[in-house]
């Protein structure tokens, strides 16, 4: 198969490989084939080989998808061309809830005192983690869960109509603290938030308007530590 695009000249094109991609759930690996032309018939795969790193690379870089270099802050802990992690430290952030049933609307547009918290994003998806200490953690850390709505259990962030940066620069990351805050918590996706005697509810009416540190004693301590949490695990 031989194909022509004209990109301010004529480039003459040739299939000469294939790449397959095998999926279970979230899991996949991925073969690449030789494609070998018949003499009648359409080309064929020849045997799979393994897919190696310098491979992928070039490939990347023929694409396009080189990134530029960038100089990263203090708060970066991870970065790849599809990844980001960084930690911000406690603070104050105005929340807005909104949901058919009317809860929390009390809590709706009131500043809070907000935990140290660990964000990942990664092919789009957005996740947060809290921290209990206010310094910046390393690969063995033990994080926390994070006392929010629209969050699942592995700390995933349901999107919903939050206003997401398309890309994982260090330029997007405001953009990405910002869509969060700046959407509305609708709805709880897991059982139990905080270890606060009286829930979710209790601890963020507790919070509303306050100055004072987060209390580290009300967030849920999780055995998953920082670097699992980067890595998908």
């Amino acid at each position: 198969m031989k194909v022509e695009v004209e990109i301010g000249q004529v480039h003459r094109f040739e299939l000469r490989e294939a790449l397959l991609i095998y999926q279970a759930g979230r899991r996949s690996f991925i073969t690449r084939h030789e494609v070998l032309a018949q003499k009648q018939g359409p080309p064929v795969l020849g045997v799979a080989q393994p897919l190696t790193t310098a491979f992928v690379a070039n490939l990347a870089e023929s694409l396009g998808g080189s990134a530029a270099a960038e100089v990263l802050p203090e708060s970066i802990l991870a970065k790849s061309d599809r990844m980001i992690a960084w930690w911000t430290p406690r603070r104050r952030r105005r929340m807005f809830y909104e949901n058919p049933e009317g809860k929390a609307q009390e809590l709706s547009g009131k500043m809070f005192p907000q935990p140290p918290l660990v964000w990942s994003v990664s092919n789009g998806d957005l996740e947060i983690r809290a921290l209990r200490e206010n310094k910046r953690p390393d690969a063995q850390t033990t994080l926390a869960v994070a006392p929010y709505w629209n969050l699942s259990e592995d700390g995933r962030v349901c999107l919903g109509s939050m206003r997401c940066p398309d890309s994982t620069s260090v330029a997007s990351i405001e953009r990405w603290e910002k869509g969060f805050y700046e959407s509305a918590f609708t709805h709880a996706n897991v059982g139990r938030l905080t270890r606060h005697g009286g829930g979710h509810d209790a601890l963020w009416n507790e919070m509303a308007g306050k100055r004072c540190p987060f209390p580290s004693d009300a967030l849920i301590p999780l055995p998953q530590t920082l670097a699992q949490f980067i890595q998908g695990r």
